[in-house]
């Protein structure tokens, strides 16, 4: 618990506690990932970079794409890769749009600006491959590097940041600094410095861009303060953004929607 705030920092970011059943939705992730590969081959793991976590996989619709849809996990910055998560593909790919999903090093064997580099050149891989248009989701760990993308001190050059054109965070994490206070960070080694830079709530943003909070109903208040806090800074900022506080959906299940081509969710991302 924080002297200063009172908080207990180790109960709000437990998502897990609170949700019914929580043990068994990796592997129920994981089941509808490898379905979905099996039906949906695809091109697996394209290379971005060097390390043995930088590849991304790329599923592409019929016909020419729409554009680029990236899509990337969560898990605290230390769980997870791109092969739970193809199922997600399907909604988008409906719609027209090619979807990439990275894989990126985990904590402790990087720290968090590391990450966020690694997932701005998964971005920009991807992107010499599918023309058009660039729209980014992540959930979790993964929306706080998807709305890093779209910070003027994020990692993409500004011939791909100029095809940007929406960002959703999914239950994202843009103010960092409270994790400063939580046992993860003997992890995540965040400093001062490095929680102030990595939280896209407190950076300026790329002009032009249409940004998403998306976050449960259910999620613990922490989530959801974070959530508001993206949409109201950056809209004061400028930008284009929306909060939606999805009915009825916790942390591990807010993501579903992604994957039905009819949801709300997949609609924010791929409609019009």
């Amino acid at each position: 618990m924080s002297a200063v705030s009172g908080i207990d920092w180790e109960d709000a970011f437990a998502n897990g506690s609170y949700i019914e059943g929580a043990d068994d939705f990796p592997g129920l992730w994981t089941e509808r990932a490898e379905s979905f590969r099996r039906a949906h081959p695809g091109a697996i793991d394209l290379p971005y970079g060097d390390a043995p976590r930088e590849r991304f996989d790329l599923f592409k619709p019929e016909g020419a794409p729409k554009g680029l849809f990236v899509f990337v996990h969560g898990g605290y910055w230390q769980a997870f890769d791109k092969t739970s998560w193809s199922h997600l593909a399907a909604g988008p790919l409906l719609h027209g749009w090619a979807v990439a999903i990275p894989s990126y090093t985990l904590a402790p064997e990087v720290g968090l600006p590391d990450i966020t580099a690694q997932i701005g050149r998964a971005v920009s891989a991807a992107a010499e491959l599918v023309e058009g248009p660039i729209r980014l989701s992540g959930h979790s760990a993964g929306g706080h590097l998807v709305s890093r993308m779209a910070c003027q001190n994020g990692p993409l050059a500004p011939e791909i940041a100029d095809r940007l054109e929406r960002v959703i965070s999914i239950s994202g994490l843009h103010d960092l600094r409270p994790l400063m206070l939580h046992s993860m960070n003997e992890k995540l080694g965040l400093t001062p410095e490095t929680a102030l830079t990595e939280s896209a709530a407190l950076n300026d943003p790329l002009p032009g861009v249409k940004v998403t909070s998306w976050v449960g109903a259910l999620e613990r208040p922490e989530f959801l303060r974070q959530s508001a806090l993206l949409a109201e800074n950056w809209g004061r900022a400028g930008l284009e953004t929306a909060l939606v506080a999805d009915p009825g959906k916790h942390h591990f299940n807010v993501i579903d929607g992604i994957g039905d081509p009819e949801h709300p969710l997949c609609h924010e991302i791929a409609g019009a």
